[in-house]
């Protein structure tokens, strides 16, 4: 079972050339849809509300076969708004609170058959959540493989040092991080994002993987560095784009059987050609979804 914990929200999509449209999204939300529609069994610990816009989330993420670990509360649901300029690349806003009270006690029943678990983006940066989630993350840690995406929003936590020592935190617990190459040029400005990634192998993980857009993702490893190009696609928006490459990078893992705590001695001995592999199978994905509009993360048929 993976476990992703995170935010859910509604994506408020606007832009010159399209009506305004509302559809669920957050990128932890987003990477729990995209595993389940690789053919993985995930369940989802985020709030909403019982309001129009968390019926929206809920209905979705029945309809994707995750499973929705907290009931909905009376508070607001969040919203995020995407602002997309001519090219589909997004810029967001956001209106939201994070915080999921009671997880401590929950946790021995959602982490149980756990043996993956992701978080990221604002759960692992917004107080007073990201403390939450933090101890989840070291509750889960003897028993579970940590994947880990920072997925930086400057528009919200605006104190780069903070955010710095933050992602570094779940860096350091994380089997495979996720970070694309803006995340790391906004962290650390003074020094190409490979060292950066360099820098946070040796903190722990396993692998770090980075996502440079059109040119497409590089990883390092204990055995070396690898790249793929990015496919060539006609975009539509890049919503979602990061999120389904976390997802397919996930179940990769999962297919190769990296899974699992008792899996870390192996995973670390992950060789560059099955890196390279995994790489290649979420750029698919990634690709996929930018080609259509929202985050719309393809099913485990279109990555045949």
């Amino acid at each position: 079972m993976i476990t992703v914990i995170g935010e859910a929200l509604i994506d408020e999509v606007v832009s010159d050339t399209a009506p305004r449209r509302s559809h669920p999204g957050g990128s932890p939300l987003n990477v729990a849809v995209g595993v389940a529609r690789l053919g993985r069994p995930v369940q989802f610990v985020g709030r909403y509300g019982t309001d129009a816009y968390g019926v929206l989330i809920a209905e979705h993420l029945k309809s994707n076969s995750v499973l929705s670990a907290q009931p909905a509360d009376d508070r607001p649901t969040s919203v995020a708004t995407a602002v997309l300029d001519p090219a589909g690349g997004a810029r967001y806003t956001f209106d939201l609170e994070w915080d999921l009270p009671g997880l401590a006690d929950a946790l021995p029943r959602l982490l149980q058959g756990t043996t993956l678990l992701h978080t990221g983006s604002i759960a692992t940066m917004l107080s007073p959540g990201a403390h939450e989630v933090l101890a989840a993350v070291e509750r889960a840690h003897p028993q579970a493989t940590i994947t880990f995406d920072p997925n930086c929003r400057p528009t919200i936590i605006t104190d780069v040092s903070y955010a710095r020592e933050q992602a570094e935190k779940f860096v350091r617990l994380a089997d495979v991080v996720k970070a694309s190459d803006e995340d790391l040029a906004w962290l650390y400005p003074d020094e190409p994002v490979e060292d950066s990634a360099r820098r946070w192998l040796e903190m722990g993980p396993a692998v770090v993987v980075v996502t440079r857009g059109s040119k497409g993702p590089w990883a390092v490893a204990a055995a070396g560095t690898c790249e793929v190009p990015a496919v060539t696609v006609t975009v539509a928006d890049s919503v979602g784009a990061g999120d389904s490459f976390m997802s397919a990078l996930i179940a990769g893992l999962m297919d190769r059987d990296y899974d699992g705590a008792a899996r870390r001695p192996e995973l670390r001995r992950i060789g560059v050609g099955d890196l390279e592999a995994l790489l290649a199978y979420a750029a698919r994905a990634a690709a996929i979804t930018v080609s259509r509009p929202g985050a719309d993360p393809p099913y485990r048929s279109e990555l045949l």
